[in-house]
């Protein structure tokens, strides 16, 4: 099984993993010419090319990572698809229900194995997280909360992509704490968002937005983004049961749990640590994932609709604060795809 990449600025972490799982990248695309010939010399790769059709005629590649800027995810996506290549495409699917309805339909016409990149999925911290209030340790969720802070000044990307008026920071950044949100507490219900424009005043979007959902069962969260704040990047999360709270963050070495089952007096509650290893980009996991599900078959939990359901739920937090006005998600989002 050979792999080939579209886009080397994500696309280096996609390189490395598939390195890591044994898979032999035999191709890889990017506008930069600079940046292609030093990878490719670099990894001895065959294929190094602008034009990304070229990657995609070469036979002997199976599958296609598409690691470009998120308004080319659609076309970058369907083509790869129905030329017959796999496809593991980076966060968020896309930008608009449109692109990816797209998609959608690209994968059913081709039947070939899709899955989004949503990495915080396969971050140990969270992993862990989630297996403890699957677990019932903190009883029922009622309350849960995640936060995408990041200073985008000093990472604005290959060309400036993220600085693209059309890559709202709530889509192309929140999704990863809308995303984990969704994976341990389901699908959101409705949500009223607020957005201001104070830190990157020469950036054409707003740069912070808090989205107040409402998710199935009752339970309430809140979702931070900052895309301009002074501060180490973080993904601090933080998870509020009936019998206990967990604090987990894809950047430390441990997540705080605190449960009734071992205090007996609520005087004495406090948090305990326990260490995990500290991987927020975990992408070599999530390679190996993609690749075991392709050879086994098996249906891949990230797919296509998991990938169109978090960018529906970012986009009513953008519509929500644009027009100052809730928004349904299951009405006025799902209801475009969820049965296509």
């Amino acid at each position: 099984m050979k792999a080939g990449i579209i886009g080397l600025k994500m696309g280096r972490q996609h390189l490395s993993g598939y390195l890591q799982n044994n898979i032999e990248v035999a191709g890889i695309c990017d506008i930069d010419q600079t940046l292609l010939k030093n990878v490719q010399h670099q990894f001895n790769i065959h294929v190094a090319t602008a034009d990304y059709q070229e990657l995609l005629a070469e036979k002997d590649i199976d599958i296609i990572s598409v690691a470009s800027p998120d308004y080319f995810h659609r076309e970058h996506c369907c083509s790869a698809l129905l030329a017959g290549k796999h496809v593991l495409c980076e966060k968020p699917l896309a930008l608009n229900l449109e692109d990816c309805i797209e998609i959608i339909k690209a994968v059913r016409q081709s039947g070939k194995k899709f899955m989004i990149g949503q990495v915080c999925r396969f971050a140990p911290g969270f992993v862990l997280t989630k297996e403890i209030i699957n677990s019932g340790e903190i009883g029922e969720l009622f309350f849960v909360e995640s936060e995408y802070a990041h200073d985008y000044s000093v990472a604005e990307g290959v060309g400036k992509w993220r600085k693209d008026k059309r890559r709202k920071p709530f889509i192309g950044g929140g999704c990863h704490a809308v995303d984990l949100l969704r994976w341990i507490t389901g699908d959101p219900v409705e949500v009223f968002a607020y957005s201001n424009h104070k830190c990157l005043v020469d950036w054409p979007v707003d740069d912070a937005t808090i989205a107040i959902y409402r998710f199935e069962n009752d339970v309430m969260g809140k979702v931070f983004c900052s895309i301009g704040c002074i501060r180490p990047y973080t993904m601090r999360s933080v998870f509020y049961g009936t019998k206990g709270t967990i604090i987990s963050d894809n950047t430390s070495d441990h997540i705080l749990l605190c449960s009734t089952r071992y205090f007996k007096r609520k005087a004495n509650y406090n948090f305990a640590k326990i260490p995990v290893n500290i991987a927020h980009h975990n992408v070599a996991a999530e390679i190996r994932y993609f690749v075991d599900c392709i050879l086994s078959d098996r249906r891949i939990e990230t797919d296509e609709i998991e990938g169109t359901k978090t960018v529906a739920s970012c986009l009513g937090a953008v519509i929500s604060a644009e027009q100052h006005r809730p928004v349904n998600i299951r009405d006025e989002m799902f209801s475009r795809f969820i049965h296509l």
